[in-house]
């Protein structure tokens, strides 16, 4: 991903986003368990819809308040192009699965998007606390703090990742995926293959892994990590090496001195 216009916004913006995510963190909170939920398909489909229902009650109209003229992209699964002008990236719970079965890995997550460009984001894990945040041009932060990619320049001392973008996905991407896991275990130290993908980018931004890729484009999960890799000095472009944005059809974000290296294994896959 190029580095994006700088985004000058108001004084209060980031703060006010700040506060609504954090909102709706407690509300996830309030509905974790430490087991899980739901047996059959229906009823864990059920308790993620729930889940989404209820944090967006009161997620959804305090970012439309905030940014006047922002628009809302509605399926938090799909990917492409968005029209222009800006709009709100929002996942309610990212990492929803591991929520309705009692693990920790979830966040809720907030992006405003300008053309096909992450702007603004904010990546709040109730569970800890923790707030990540960015600005194009402001630099990435947590909880304050500026965030810095790994130093790595050697692949075979690196921590990657990948992960599934959503259910049901072609049986053409699962057999990729497993390609290019063998492939980076072959190549790299360890891989790390999980959901969410926000909560492995949030990784690679602080420079605790070294990278991660995915075959998909389902804006949601990229669209926060993207913009805090980027602001925290990585690489971040699609499988062809060609900058990445939300029409993109699939995404590596990685340290800048292990990009290349990483780009010429998944590209041939």
């Amino acid at each position: 991903m190029p580095t994006a216009m700088p985004f000058d916004p108001d004084a209060t913006l980031l703060s006010a986003v700040t506060a609504a995510v954090k909102d709706a963190g407690a509300v996830l909170r309030e509905r974790c368990t430490t087991h899980a939920r739901g047996v059959s398909l229906e009823e864990v489909v059920g308790e993620i819809h729930a889940n989404d229902n209820a944090v967006l009650a009161v997620l959804r109209e305090p970012l439309l308040r905030a940014r006047a003229g922002s628009q809302w992209a509605e399926d938090e699964l799909a990917g492409g192009a968005l029209p222009p002008g800006e709009w709100w990236v929002v996942d309610p719970a990212e990492g929803n699965i591991n929520h309705v079965h009692g693990m920790p890995d979830w966040a809720v997550t907030a992006t405003l998007v300008r053309d096909n460009q992450p702007v603004l984001t904010v990546v709040h894990l109730p569970l800890t606390g923790d707030t990540y945040t960015a600005t194009a041009g402001g630099g990435a932060h947590l909880d304050g703090r500026r965030l810095k990619v790994s130093a790595k320049s050697d692949l075979r001392a690196a921590l990657t990742g990948t992960g599934q973008a959503r259910p049901g996905e072609s049986t053409d991407t699962f057999h990729r995926i497993g390609q290019s896991v063998t492939a980076m275990l072959v190549a790299g130290l360890v891989v790390r293959v999980s959901v969410p993908a926000t909560l492995q980018l949030i990784h690679v931004a602080a420079g605790r892994m070294d990278a991660f890729w995915q075959f998909s484009d389902v804006r949601s999960g990229l669209v926060a990590g993207a913009l805090l890799v980027t602001e925290a000095g990585g690489t971040v472009t699609d499988l062809d090496g060609k900058p990445w944005n939300a029409a993109s059809r699939d995404f590596l974000a990685a340290a800048p001195r292990i990009h290349i290296t990483a780009l010429d294994i998944l590209s041939s896959i």
